[in-house]
């Protein structure tokens, strides 16, 4: 609770960061298109980011490598995955009541540069080496997950990076779309992984949390 605390006194610190855009400028998916045609903006943006994600610091790491075995990774992300996930916390599709409550207090500059931030950082995986159902692993993940993760399980814009993501997260996360708790609604997903089966879950992380 007191990490938490903690947490949002950072992120009311860091809302008072000098802006770097105009004000009409409110759609932090806009300024990420802007920033990818124009070098300047997007190096100011990636700059103020360090300042606009250090609430997130406390758990996703301050290079977006996680401490923690079941919070995800951020570093290499695609920055509009991330400008997206923040959406689904704020529209419901995605459920958690820390992160939701973080999420409101954010400007759509600060979200387009705390996104920017980790996409930009260089992602380590989570663990040394495969667990010992990797080899099973990396031909499940060729089959029921590469064609919307790509092969390299680097992600893209709408399908996030799975390559040396934390091991607990991926575990929880995939098997709440198994057993369609609400917590993750994406109907193709939970239809990829019913396929894929529950006794298959193991596998694939065992593959993905080591994979850089």
């Amino acid at each position: 609770m007191l990490k938490r605390i903690a947490a949002v006194l950072l992120l009311l610190i860091s809302c008072a960061t000098v802006s770097t855009v105009h004000a009409e400028d409110v759609s932090a998916r806009r300024l990420l298109a802007r920033a990818e045609a124009d070098p300047e903006l997007k190096a100011r943006l990636t700059q103020a980011g360090k300042a606009a994600a250090n609430f997130c610091f406390n758990c996703h790491g301050d290079k977006g490598i996680s401490k923690l075995s079941d919070v995800p990774n951020l570093a290499g992300q695609h920055p509009a995955y991330i400008i997206d996930q923040i959406e689904a916390f704020l529209s419901g599709r995605r459920t958690d009541e820390f992160m939701q409550g973080l999420m409101k207090l954010l400007s759509e500059e600060e979200k387009a540069s705390a996104a920017l931030f980790f996409a930009t950082s260089t992602p380590i995986p989570a663990r040394p080496a495969p667990g010992p159902r990797a080899i099973e692993g990396k031909q499940l993940y060729a089959e029921y997950c590469a064609r919307c993760h790509r092969d390299d399980a680097a992600g893209e814009e709408s399908f996030p990076r799975l390559a040396g993501q934390q091991p607990d997260y991926m575990r929880r996360s995939l098997t709440r779309y198994f057993d369609m708790t609400g917590e993750r609604l994406y109907p193709p997903m939970t239809g990829a992984v019913r396929q894929l089966g529950k006794h298959n879950i193991e596998a694939i992380v065992d593959y993905l949390s080591a994979k850089y």
